[in-house]
């Protein structure tokens, strides 16, 4: 910003909601943990009642950051009657008794979650957060979720562990490289819930976007315009005086 000040350069932030994220959360772990997706599929084959769903109510419910996504994240899984739990570097149990969750430890976070959903900004201290070792400590019944950012998780670890069946599910709408590669290991795997990054993409926050940026740029070109004319009446000024 500062940079931008020196040479004159105009910045402008829009708005921003996390209700998109929130909502493309639970739709993540309740198409994944109800297999929506297989069972649409079969049921276009004609298909009837192909698997048996996992129910949520009693269910441990991890959350991996309690911020704005994952403090409402974490306060939904509490109406579907899930003990929800927490943890990250500076977790209080005062702050996670606000969203009504516990604060564990990490170690204690991934042994007893039964879905565990990543809500944690990326940075040299986040990126790689969970590597083997972590998923290593995760039931096998378990559902990975993330709409955060795919570093979180080191994705070689991930592919091993879906792949082995040491954890039974993941949902990602997030990855390393995105667009995702036509070819990658993770579009193929059945047992891998995937969408091409659109957490954010929904009509409000689109409205939020484009229409903030509408009116930084309806200010922007109106004090250009007031400076533009200050100067012809300066430049008049002089003219006058000469």
């Amino acid at each position: 910003a500062e940079a931008a000040t020196e040479r004159g350069i105009s910045l402008a932030f829009t708005g921003y909601t996390s209700a998109p994220t929130i909502e493309m959360t639970w739709a993540l772990i309740l198409a994944a943990s109800r297999h929506i997706v297989h069972e649409n599929l079969a049921f276009r084959r004609g298909a009837w009642q192909q698997g048996i769903g996992i129910g949520l109510s009693g269910k441990t419910l991890g959350v991996l950051g309690l911020g704005r996504v994952g403090g409402a994240v974490a306060e939904v899984g509490g109406l579907f009657g899930m003990k929800v739990i927490t943890w990250s570097p500076n977790m209080t149990p005062e702050r996670a008794a606000e969203r009504g969750a516990t604060a564990v430890s990490k170690e204690e976070l991934l042994r007893r979650s039964d879905v565990l959903t990543l809500h944690m900004v990326l940075s040299p201290k986040t990126r790689g957060l969970l590597g083997a070792s972590e998923l290593a400590l995760m039931k096998p019944s378990s559902l990975l979720v993330n709409t955060s950012r795919g570093p979180l998780v080191d994705e070689a670890a991930l592919l091993s562990a879906l792949t082995s069946r040491r954890i039974a599910l993941a949902a990602l709408d997030v990855f390393d490289t995105e667009p995702l590669p036509a070819d990658h290991p993770l579009r193929s795997l059945e047992n891998v819930l995937g969408t091409p990054h659109i957490g954010y993409v929904a009509d409000d926050l689109y409205r939020i976007f484009y229409g903030d940026t509408v009116k930084a740029l309806d200010g922007w070109l109106a004090e250009r315009a007031k400076g533009d004319k200050n100067d012809k009446s300066d430049k008049s000024d002089k003219s006058d005086k000469s």
